[in-house]
């Protein structure tokens, strides 16, 4: 799933270099969603470590 935020992200990049237009903005769309998605399982994974006892790293 990574590797297809990190797709999605180098697609998005170049999309903002072309313009924003068409099937670049659908694929920044999609890169700025798998974004959020990950960096609240982020947060969700480090509050449940807390939680346990264990100090994140």
């Amino acid at each position: 799933m990574l590797s297809w935020a990190l797709g999605f992200f180098l697609v998005a990049v170049l999309a903002a270099l072309f313009g924003f237009t068409g099937i670049a903005g659908a694929a920044s769309g999609i890169a700025q969603l798998l974004f959020f998605v990950f960096l609240i399982l982020l947060v969700i994974s480090l509050l449940a470590r807390a939680l346990r006892g264990k100090p994140p790293v």
